[in-house]
């Protein structure tokens, strides 16, 4: 009981981290300057701001994966193969997210070219696209992360069953308006508050439930499915 008061904590913590570095680092920092219609221009003046949101951004990454093998052994007896699933999913998101974080620091060296010409402008756009497929690949991972996971805490009810309930349908509307960001990036974009929000909250509200309230002591201790037909 000790360990897993222990492990809800930390997994809590790793919540809570994990979406403050992500909107310092990546929101704020990163997407600040990149976002600006005349980036190549602001980069070179905030070299240092652009590092650290993606050494943020990193360490977001590190906590997802930090997440996951924390959680892993308590779901394994019930949800081995599911569980297992989920870490794989974090860590294929992790690298992902460094992918995505390779473009601002591509753009570093772009912007050192004082001679912003037609081709070094090209360059720019193509990493600035790169980054935003990176990231369309990066949320649906994480989509299907996130939906493995609260079905899997649903089941096994370590929470509350309206915060499973609310990740799942916060990620359900993170997948929706991923795919729609294939067909209609516009339209997406113009969603990406509403839709992400919930997840955002969710995600926010969870850390700090598993800090102060850590996991239902009912069912801390997770028995063993007795038939494979559970995992389904």
């Amino acid at each position: 009981m000790k360990t897993n008061r222990k492990t809800a904590t930390l997994v809590g913590s790793a919540y809570l981290f994990s979406n403050i570095t992500f909107i310092l680092g990546t929101i704020v920092m990163v997407e600040m300057i990149l976002g600006s219609p005349d980036y190549l221009s602001l980069i070179p003046a905030g070299r240092a701001q652009i590092v650290l949101g993606v050494l943020l951004s990193f360490a977001n990454g590190l906590a997802y994966v930090g997440i996951a093998v924390l959680l892993f052994p308590i779901l394994k007896p019930r949800f081995e193969s599911l569980a297992l699933a989920y870490v794989g999913f974090r860590v294929v998101e992790f690298i992902t997210q460094i992918l995505a974080d390779v473009s601002p620091l591509a753009l570093l060296t772009l912007a050192d070219n004082t001679n912003q010409t037609n081709t070094v402008q090209g360059l720019g756009a193509l990493l600035l696209a790169g980054r935003f497929w990176a990231f369309q690949m990066l949320n649906l991972i994480f989509s299907f992360s996130a939906l493995l996971l609260y079905y899997m805490l649903l089941r096994v009810k370590l929470i509350p069953g309206f915060i499973s309930v609310w990740g799942l349908i916060a990620a359900a509307l993170v997948l929706l308006n991923t795919v729609l960001g294939w067909f209609r990036p516009d339209l997406s974009e113009a969603l990406g508050m509403v839709t992400g929000l919930p997840m955002l909250l969710n995600e926010v509200f969870l850390g700090i439930w598993l800090v102060v309230r850590g996991f239902n002591p009912s069912t801390a201790v997770i028995e063993p499915a007795r038939h494979l037909a559970l995992e389904a």
